[in-house]
């Protein structure tokens, strides 16, 4: 046992969960018992070695906590600063301004070069028209950013991380299963995105091996998170500035070429599964920061607006989602190819069957800017590290929750292990970056949509909508949580009707099958997962 306060090993007693008195005031919750919230400062106390490590990390201003759930007087912008604080430039946030916080952490980590990739895949992978590719980002972002935006509300309210918030809605043990899954989630997503700078700092200089890339882009990001959530909201408070520029000028130079091309809108069968396809891709990306949406609103104060908060982050999300996407789908649009042996036939082709996306942008801002557009290629290249700040910072999070033993272990040394073992996936990995890219963003739409389906469902028909019916004293509790039977099994079904409705490279199943061409079919699978769940 850690201390005192160690979330797993304390367990209110019945008594103390019926003291927790709470209401409903202009739809915010004020709590007069924070029963099982664990003082910052409490993580020092004695002896042990865990006592010991955290100390040392105290003082470097290394974020201390894990999931443990974060007292009121830690989530105020009227107390000092501590370590976790949402802070910017060390001041406290007044709180009309916290909401803008939370919009730039999600718009720095989408004003990347993976969603610009992401855009691109419209037309190399699913062979889509421009407009029919567009509609789709537009519509499917729309979808998948509104799961992210509404959990992002519950930080404020419980002070809990995502996963913890979980276990209201599938239980003590059920939420070690999803866990799981959100833990292969970040790793994957890291590995991906990892892979995509790699490959530009590759087209600037191709001395730069694609390992020595994920390794410089890995340790990076392993030095803004292994700090916490101060330095991680701090940091994405400006990255996404220089990333937004360098895709304007982008836009610019492109523009300029005159290359665009307007591809025509393709009908029938194949066209109904190739949208379909790249719908789920596109959902899979949106959708992908759900499972840890609250971590990074626990230390705003209750008293924050629900409302801005899932305004700020609809924003936050939305804009850099479309503007990205859209513009690697108009760039995508000017790569030729022999209609006879499918080799490249233009600049833009070359550079992306030579380079992958670097290569496409090098086409784009080498020949009229030079070194300067080798300095943008490096400084989007970097961008990668936003974007994998909050996959690297929860994994450690999502880690805690899997047993006391992985809680005794303090979340900055679970980040490394989770860098460790990322860069592991990718580096190998490199080389095949479309087809991964392709079918594990499908396959993590399937289980994200199942999650979602659960856990919107407890919310909204089983707990009524009403943050009355949550008894925050019982995260620690397990028989005072749901039982998880029904939650898991609502997930099995959930992977049945993702099975029945995909449509992978390996695996197409039997009404994905009926949906475009026999060969490729039409991916339905996050839908069915939905539906199935639900």
């Amino acid at each position: 046992m850690k201390n005192e306060y160690d979330v797993e090993g304390y367990s209110p007693t019945d008594a103390e969960t019926h003291e927790t008195h709470k209401h409903i005031s202009d739809g915010l919750p004020v709590y007069a018992d924070e029963t099982g919230a664990v003082p910052g400062e409490s993580f020092t106390y004695g002896n042990s070695l865990y006592a010991r490590i955290q100390r040392f990390a105290g003082k470097f201003s290394i974020e201390q906590r894990g999931i443990e759930r974060v007292p009121e007087n830690e989530r105020t912008d009227t107390n000092l600063v501590k370590v976790g604080t949402m802070v910017c430039l060390g001041l406290p946030f007044p709180s009309h301004r916290i909401g803008l916080m939370e919009g730039k952490q999600w718009l720095a980590a989408n004003m990347v070069i993976s969603s610009f990739a992401l855009g691109a895949l419209a037309i190399t992978v699913f062979q889509l028209g421009f407009v029919d590719a567009f509609l789709t980002i537009l519509f499917i972002n729309l979808l998948g950013i509104t799961p992210v935006c509404f959990f992002s509300t519950f930080g404020p309210v419980f002070g809990f991380r995502q996963m913890v918030l979980s276990r209201f809605y599938f239980g003590w043990y059920g939420v070690k299963i999803v866990a799981i899954f959100n833990i292969l989630a970040c790793f994957g997503w890291s590995s991906v995105n990892v892979i995509v700078g790699a490959q530009l700092l590759n087209a600037v200089n191709a001395n730069v091996p694609g390992y020595a890339g994920i390794i410089i882009i890995a340790a990076a990001t392993f030095l803004i998170t292994c700090f916490g959530y101060k330095v991680v909201h701090r940091y994405e408070f400006y990255s996404w500035i220089p990333s937004f520029l360098i895709f304007l000028i982008v836009l610019g130079e492109f523009a300029h070429s005159g290359a665009f091309v307007n591809l025509s809108m393709k009908t029938g069968t194949a066209e109904t599964g190739s949208v379909l396809s790249f719908a789920a891709s596109v959902f899979g990306f949106a959708t992908g920061w759900t499972s840890f949406a609250a971590d990074y609103t626990v230390y705003q104060p209750h008293t924050v607006s629900r409302v801005k908060t899932f305004a700020w982050t609809w924003v936050g999300l939305i804009f850099p989602l479309l503007f990205t996407e859209s513009l690697g789908l108009a760039v995508a649009t000017a790569m030729t190819f022999d209609p006879d042996t499918f080799e490249p036939t233009n600049s833009y082709a070359i550079g992306y069957e030579s380079s992958g996306i670097g290569g496409l942008l090098a086409a784009v801002l080498f020949p009229p800017l030079g070194r300067f557009g080798q300095f943008c290629l490096v400084v989007l290249a970097l961008s990668i590290v936003a974007n994998n700040c909050p996959n690297i910072y929860s994994v450690g999070l999502s880690l805690q929750v899997l047993g006391p033993w992985t809680q005794s272990v303090p979340r900055f040394l679970w980040t490394f292990v989770g860098t460790i073992v990322y860069c592991a996936i990718a580096i190998p990995g490199y080389s095949h970056f479309e087809s991964i890219l392709e079918n594990f963003m499908l396959v993590i739409g399937y289980w994200l949509a199942i999650y979602e389906a659960i856990a919107l469902a407890e919310h909204f028909i089983f707990r009524r909508n009403r943050l009355s019916n949550y008894d925050p004293a019982t995260y620690t509790s397990p028989h005072l949580l749901p039982p998880g039977i029904a939650a898991i099994a609502a997930f099995c079904f959930g992977v049945f009707g993702a099975v029945m409705g995909m449509a992978q490279v390996w695996f197409i199943g039997p009404i994905g099958k009926r949906i475009g061409t026999p060969e490729y079919g039409g991916d339905v699978g996050f839908p069915l997962a939905f539906a199935f769940a639900a």
